[in-house]
C-alpha cells in the first residue's frame, strides 16, 4: 500500500478518461467481434437503447470507439455466440457473458442484492412475488415450451404503463422484470421493439459458470473495474456506473484494494472529493506517456447514452462538462434538442449536436450545433466536425448531411 497520493494534472486526467474509453488513437483497421468484445470489457458494459430517432445509443457508442462496424456483428454475438447478454443494471446494457458470475451472485440474492439506494424497490418486490407466487410458476410453465413475447403469454392483460416507469404495468411485465433480475429469465431475442422472453437454463451457453462469489469480491471487482473504466474515480462516481447501487461495503473494497496496491490515491489540482479520487496501479504508466505529443486525439461523437456522460458528477470533475437528457424534458425546456450527442475533440467536450436521421430519404439531418464556452473561436474545429458528422452519417446509410441555420457563427464555413 502507497501512503502519498500520486499528483496528475487535470489534462492528464481528462486524456486518462479517453484514453481508458477508447476514445483516442487511430480507429481499429477493421472491427472483428473480438473488437467489441475487448471494448465492452473495457467499459464494463454498453447501455442498450433501441429508440431510432439517430440510431440506438449502443450502436452510436460503438461506432464511436471502434469506426465503421457491422451491426450483425452484435446480433451474433447476442443470440448466436452468446457471448454478450442483455442485463437490467438497473439499466439496459450489454455486457459480457465471461462476467456471468458477477451477475449471477447478485442474482442468487435479489432482492435483498438491492440496496438503499434502490429506495422501497426490495420490499415492494417480495411483496409482489410473495402475492404472485402462482403467476410466477404459470410463466416459468409456458417457457418450457419456448421463447414468448410479452404480449403471448396467456396471463398477460394490457395496463397502463405503471407509475414508477419500471413496466408496463401488467402483472406479467413486472414478474418478467423480477425473474429477468433474479436470473430465472433472460432476454433471448428481440421481435422490433419486443424482448424475447426465454428460460435463462435454455439459453445460456454450457461454459458459462454459475457460480456464486462472496459480496465482497463482487464489490472488489465491480469497485476496480469502474475505476479502469473511468480512469480516476471516486467512492460516488464508482457507486453508480458500475452495478449501479449494488454496493453495501464500498469503502470496504477500496480499503482492500488499496492494501493490496491494486489502487492508488490521486491529487489532482482543482477536483476535490471527500473521500479520495483513485487509479488503477498498473495504468500509473499511462500517466507519463498522455502527456507527450505522442498521445493521439480524436474527434467523435458520443451516444445520448454513452459511459462518458452516464456519470453526471465524474463528467463534470473531469471534462467540466454538464449533460442533460433533455428528451425527458417537456419540449419548451429543451435547451439543445431532444436526442442530443456531445462533440468530443480529444481531452475536451467542445460542443453538442442535435441530429435526426431520416432513413426513408437518406438525409441525416442536424437540427443545432452548439459550442461550448471558447471552443467556438477554434476555427480548425468545424472542419473536423463536419468530417466527423460526415462520416458518422456515411456509416448510417445517408447520402446527405442536412444543415440548418443554428450552428455557431464561427463555424458556419463548414457547417452548412
Amino acid at each position: 500500500m502507497h501512503d502519498k497520493a500520486i499528483s496528475i494534472s487535470p489534462k492528464a486526467a481528462s486524456r486518462l478518461a479517453v484514453t481508458k474509453q477508447h476514445l483516442s488513437g487511430k480507429l481499429p483497421k477493421k472491427a472483428t467481434d473480438e473488437t467489441i468484445l475487448s471494448l465492452v470489457r473495457d467499459l464494463c458494459y454498453v447501455q442498450w437503447d433501441p429508440i431510432n430517432v439517430i440510431a440506438p445509443s449502443h450502436v452510436i457508442a460503438l461506432w464511436s470507439r471502434i469506426g465503421n462496424f457491422s451491426s450483425s456483428s452484435v446480433e451474433n454475438l447476442l443470440w448466436n455466440e452468446k457471448k454478450i447478454f442483455y442485463h437490467w443494471m438497473p439499466i439496459a446494457s450489454l455486457v459480457l457473458t465471461e462476467d456471468y458470475p458477477l451477475y449471477y451472485s447478485l442474482m442468487k440474492d435479489y432482492p435483498d442484492s438491492l440496496t438503499k439506494s434502490w429506495g422501497n424497490h426490495a420490499a415492494r418486490a417480495k411483496e409482489f412475488l410473495a402475492e404472485h407466487r402462482d403467476l410466477r410458476r404459470s410463466i416459468l410453465k409456458e417457457l418450457k415450451n419456448g421463447p414468448l413475447t410479452l404480449t403471448q403469454f396467456s396471463d398477460y392483460v394490457k395496463t397502463k404503463r405503471s407509475p414508477d416507469g419500471w413496466s408496463s404495468g401488467s402483472d406479467v411485465s413486472n414478474m418478467l422484470s423480477h425473474l429477468h433480475m433474479s436470473g430465472e429469465v433472460m432476454v433471448v431475442g428481440h421481435e422490433g421493439m419486443q424482448n424475447i422472453w426465454g428460460l435463462s437454463e435454455d439459453f445460456l451457453p454450457g461454459w458459462v459458470e454459475k457460480k456464486v462469489l462472496p459480496r465482497e469480491e463482487v464489490e472488489r471487482q465491480a469497485a476496480e473495474r469502474t475505476i479502469g473504466a473511468l480512469g480516476t474515480a471516486s467512492p460516488s462516481e464508482i457507486y453508480r456506473y458500475f452495478i449501479r447501487g449494488r454496493f453495501e461495503n464500498l469503502k470496504g473494497a477500496i480499503q482492500s484494494l488499496e492494501e493490496e496496491s491494486r489502487i492508488r490515491r490521486v491529487a489532482i489540482d482543482g477536483q476535490r472529493s471527500r473521500d479520495g479520487i483513485f487509479i488503477l496501479e498498473r495504468d500509473e504508466h499511462l500517466l507519463d506517456e498522455i502527456e507527450t505529443d505522442s498521445w493521439e486525439p480524436r474527434m467523435s461523437l458520443l451516444a445520448h447514452f454513452d459511459n462518458m456522460i452516464c456519470v453526471r458528477d465524474w463528467t463534470k470533475r473531469v471534462f467540466g462538462f454538464d449533460y442533460i437528457h433533455e428528451q425527458f424534458l417537456p419540449r419548451n425546456k429543451r435547451k439543445y434538442g431532444t436526442f442530443v450527442l456531445p462533440i468530443i475533440w480529444g481531452d475536451s467536450i467542445i460542443g453538442r449536436i442535435d441530429p435526426r436521421m431520416d432513413y426513408e430519404k437518406k438525409e441525416f439531418h442536424v437540427n443545432s450545433v452548439h459550442a461550448e464556452p471558447g471552443a467556438a473561436s477554434n476555427r480548425d474545429a468545424a472542419p473536423k466536425i463536419a468530417e466527423t458528422i460526415g462520416l458518422f452519417a456515411k456509416f448510417l446509410g445517408a447520402r446527405k448531411v442536412v444543415y440548418s441555420a443554428r450552428v455557431p457563427s464561427a463555424w458556419k464555413h463548414a457547417l452548412r
